[in-house]
């Protein structure tokens, strides 16, 4: 089952400095998932100034509660990186898909 997870970052003065504290883990659990097949694509998505402040994702789990384990243990999630996420089921177009 695939997911769009739109997620943004708090808006706190700290809040650029614990997301690129945690990018390290995100990106390494990001490429855990990646080699799983569980995740499809991720961008930051940037402000005006092109600093980060959330994040899109297409994933692809099992099940919701299986994608649920995975925000529990997700360092954006659990380092209080993001502020609010909003999750979708999504369907990839073919062509976007790996071959």
């Amino acid at each position: 089952m695939q997911f769009l997870i739109l997620a943004y970052d708090h808006e706190d003065p700290q809040a650029l400095e614990r997301r690129m504290a945690a990018r390290p883990a995100h990106v390494a659990l990001g490429d855990q998932l990646r080699a799983e097949g569980k995740l499809l694509m991720g961008v930051a998505i940037l402000n005006e100034e092109d600093q980060m402040i959330g994040s899109m994702i297409v994933a692809d789990f099992p099940s919701p509660e299986e994608l649920d384990a995975w925000l529990n243990v997700e360092p954006y999630v659990t380092e209080n990186v993001w502020d609010s996420i909003e999750i979708a089921p999504c369907q990839v177009g073919q062509s976007f898909l790996p071959k």
